[in-house]
């Protein structure tokens, strides 16, 4: 499988808090952070986790909230204000 430049621009730190019910004490809730490099919007692996943990993992999923940053994207410049000689 190649990736070329284009695909990138797609991937993005993703950070998910889970919340999840305690198995044993099904009132109280748990918390949960994963975090990997996925695909916005679609999240394909975050999606894969969940559905893993909801085959596999007694704790029933309660809620699960998602934040992703731009790993790549366009230089940022900034001018200098002011212009120092050093000879």
């Amino acid at each position: 499988m190649q990736i070329n430049a284009r695909d990138l621009y797609r991937y993005r730190l993703t950070t998910a808090e889970i919340l999840y019910r305690f198995p044993d004490f099904p009132g109280l809730l748990q918390s949960y952070l994963w975090q990997d490099m996925d695909i916005a919007p679609d999240f394909p692996r975050l999606t894969r986790f969940l559905h893993y943990w909801e085959r596999n993992l007694e704790g029933k999923l309660h809620t699960v909230r998602i934040a992703n940053a731009e790993l790549v994207r366009p230089q940022e410049l900034g001018y200098a204000t002011h212009d120092l000689p050093l000879h």
